[in-house]
């Protein structure tokens, strides 16, 4: 029998369960939008993509396998939205059943990683590049993904795994 793929909150298990080689596709997820960013296969540097409308999840997931396809992606991190405490509500909840289902049906493991200040972080590179209220609302997802995922790369590069 086959074992379900990797879920963890842990960098160091998710690269031991990563293949040799392989990108890795950063997710945002809101309530409305899917927020995408990718990174090399050299994890050095995320870099945001698209942003997706919010679907159902067969159709979410039907989009997030082209990319994956396409970006020859080893492994997925999506941000985990715990509360300022650390502890976990209902959007961590939705973002854990999000991350088995999204593993289970691309076969791939996922880890979830903090995403507390990722919107700010994101927020604060837009404005500092003069980007306009309205540009900045098409694009903070996709760049709160590449924050979330530059932390988990940062952290893949600091692990001895």
């Amino acid at each position: 029998m086959d074992r379900p793929a990797l879920v963890t909150d842990f960098a160091r298990d998710f690269g031991d369960a990563l293949p040799d080689g392989g990108a890795l596709l950063g997710l945002d997820l809101g309530t409305k939008t899917v927020g995408i960013a990718t990174c090399d296969a050299g994890w050095r540097y995320a870099s945001p993509g698209k942003t997706l409308p919010r679907g159902k999840f067969t159709k979410d997931c039907g989009k997030l396998r082209e990319i994956v396809n396409e970006r020859s992606i080893a492994g997925i991190v999506i941000g985990l939205p715990r509360n300022m405490d650390g502890s976990e509500g209902p959007r961590a909840q939705a973002s854990r059943a999000y991350a088995k289902n999204l593993a289970a049906a691309l076969e791939l493991p996922v880890l979830l990683w903090d995403e507390r200040w990722s919107t700010a972080s994101a927020e604060a590179a837009l404005i500092g590049q003069d980007m306009s209220r309205a540009k900045r609302a098409t694009r903070i997802d996709s760049h709160a993904a590449a924050v979330i995922l530059q932390g988990a790369i940062d952290s893949l590069a600091g692990s001895a795994f």
